[in-house]
C-alpha cells in the first residue's frame, strides 16, 4: 500500500494518478473535510470557497484533470474585471483604453510596463523576446531593483510598490524578481476589449473536489485520521501510525507521500524546511446590495486589507440565491501582526470602517452575514534564494527510501502557489513512485 498524508488537492491528485497506474493507495486526512484551502461555506445556492479561487488560462494541468473527471462542460471562462483604488477613485484596468487613461503613470511608464508583461525586454533599443524565459536568473534580484531597471521608477512607485505592500507587507523587500516575473506570466489570457479571462466551475470548486474524491474512491480515503509516526526498517519506509476516533492504527506501506505543509513533514521525518510562510485572514460578506462594479479591486493606500473581491461581479448572484458575495482579503507575515491577534468581531469592525471611508454611499445594514477564515500558512514568502529552500519530491537520500513530498514547499509551487501547482506536485511524486515500483 502507498500511504498519502494529507487530503488536499496534491494528496488527492497523487492518489488519483497512482490508482490509475494500478497501485493500492490510502489517503489519511487529519481534518474532517477534504480539499484543504478549497474548503467551502454554504450559501442560499451553490457552495462558496472560504478562500477565493479562480483559474488562469496558464493552469493547464488542472483543466486537463477536470476533463478527465468529466467536468469539461462545467468549467466556465469568464471575464474578471480588475481595478485599482487610488486617492478615492476606482480606476478600471481591463481594456487597453482604460489602461491608457490611468492617470498615475505616464504613457512611457505604461509602455515599459506593457512590454514587460508581454515578456519583451526593450532596454538598449533592440527588443529581446527571450530575456525573461529563465526565471531563476532573477532569483537573487530584489523586485524594486528589477522593476526600476527593466521599466521605470514611476512604474515601481505608482503601481508595483502598493501591490507588494498588500501582498507581502514588511517582507516585500525580501521577495525576488523571479516571483514577480512568475506572477506576471501566471496571469492568463487577456481580451483587450473586455479584460482577463478567468476560470470557475459551475457550482464552484466543491464539485471538482467531489469528482476527484469519487475517482479515488471514498473507501480509500480516511478523514479525522492524523498521521503521527512514520517509521523505517533501516533504509526504507515501513509503517505509518495513524490516530483516529477508534484509537491508533499501524499500516504497512511501500511508499509514503507527504502532501502537507513542511512543518508536518519535519514532525514526521525530521527533514527541515527554512521557507517562511505568510498567513491569511479572509472574510466573506453576504450582502443584499453590491459594493462596487468590479471583481478584483487592488488598494493603493495603507488599508487594513490588500484587496476587495466581489465574487458576484464574476459569477452571477443568482447562483447564490440572489445575494452579493464580497471577499475581504489580507495577508499577515506572522502571528505578531495586530490583525492576526484581533477577534473576528474586531476584524469586521476595522475592515468595514475602512470600506465606509472608501465607499461612503455603501449602507452597512446591507451586510446579512459575515464569516472569517484564517490560515497561518496560506502561502510561501518567495524570498530571494527561494529555489535553494524547496523540498525535493524524492526524499530517499535525505530521509528514507520510499518517502516523497508534494506539499506547498515543493518546486511545483514556484514561483507562485496555485491549485494547479498542487496537482502538478501530486503527479510528480506519483510518477516517481510508479517508476520506482
Amino acid at each position: 500500500m502507498i500511504g498519502i498524508v494529507g487530503g488536499g488537492i496534491a494528496g488527492l491528485a497523487a492518489a488519483y494518478r497512482l490508482q490509475n497506474r494500478g497501485h493500492d493507495v490510502r489517503v489519511f486526512e487529519a481534518a474532517d473535510s477534504l480539499g484543504g484551502l478549497a474548503a467551502t461555506y454554504d450559501t442560499k445556492g451553490d457552495d462558496i470557497e472560504k478562500f477565493y479561487h479562480h483559474l488562469s488560462k496558464s493552469e493547464e494541468t488542472i483543466v486537463e484533470l477536470a476533463e478527465e473527471l468529466g467536468l469539461e462542460d462545467d468549467l466556465e471562462w469568464r471575464i474578471g474585471k480588475n481595478a485599482y483604488y487610488v486617492d478615492g477613485v476606482v480606476h478600471p484596468l481591463d481594456t487597453a483604453w482604460q489602461i491608457a487613461a490611468y492617470p498615475h503613470m505616464s504613457l512611457y511608464d505604461k509602455f515599459r510596463l506593457g512590454m514587460l508583461t508581454l515578456g519583451v525586454d526593450v532596454r538598449g533599443g533592440i527588443p529581446d523576446f527571450d530575456a525573461y524565459e529563465e526565471l531563476a536568473e532573477y532569483e537573487h534580484t530584489p523586485i524594486e531593483e528589477f522593476v526600476v531597471e527593466h521599466t521605470t521608477r514611476g512604474v515601481y512607485d505608482n503601481f508595483v510598490d502598493p501591490l507588494l505592500d498588500g501582498k507581502f507587507g514588511e517582507r516585500k523587500h525580501d521577495v525576488s524578481a523571479s516571483w514577480f516575473l512568475g506572477r506576471v506570466r501566471f496571469r492568463g489570457e487577456r481580451d483587450l476589449l473586455r479584460g482577463e479571462k478567468l476560470g470557475y466551475f459551475d457550482g464552484g470548486f466543491a464539485p471538482f473536489i467531489d469528482a476527484l474524491v469519487e475517482a479515488v474512491g471514498r473507501e480509500h480515503i480516511e478523514t479525522g485520521a492524523r498521521v503521527t509516526e512514520l517509521d523505517t526498517d533501516g533504509e526504507a519506509v515501513s509503517t505509518l501510525t495513524v490516530d483516529t476516533d477508534d484509537g491508533a492504527e499501524t499500516h504497512e506501506v511501500e511508499s509514503v507521500v507527504v502532501a502537507t505543509m513542511p512543518n508536518v513533514l519535519e514532525d514526521l521525518t525530521g527533514f527541515p524546511c527554512d521557507i517562511d510562510f505568510q498567513g491569511a485572514v479572509c472574510g466573506l460578506a453576504t450582502m443584499s446590495e453590491s459594493l462596487m462594479d468590479t471583481y478584483w479591486l487592488n488598494i493603493a493606500h495603507d488599508a487594513p486589507f490588500g484587496s476587495l473581491i466581489e465574487h458576484t461581479n464574476f459569477v452571477p448572484k443568482e447562483r447564490y440565491g440572489g445575494d452579493h458575495l464580497l471577499y475581504i482579503a489580507s495577508y499577515v507575515q506572522g502571528p505578531h501582526e495586530e490583525l492576526w491577534q484581533m477577534s473576528d468581531e474586531e476584524v469586521e469592525d476595522v475592515w468595514f470602517d475602512e470600506i465606509a471611508d472608501m465607499f461612503p454611499e455603501f449602507d452597512r445594514s446591507a451586510i446579512e452575514e459575515f464569516e472569517i477564515a484564517r490560515n497561518p500558512r496560506a502561502g510561501p514568502v518567495y524570498e530571494r534564494g527561494y529555489l535553494d529552500l524547496v523540498v525535493p519530491y524524492d526524499l530517499g537520500d535525505d530521509v528514507a527510501e520510499g518517502v516523497y513530498y508534494a506539499g506547498m514547499a515543493s518546486e511545483a509551487q514556484y514561483p507562485e502557489r496555485s491549485l494547479n501547482g498542487g496537482i502538478v506536485a501530486g503527479y510528480e511524486v506519483a510518477d516517481r513512485i510508479d517508476r520506482s515500483l
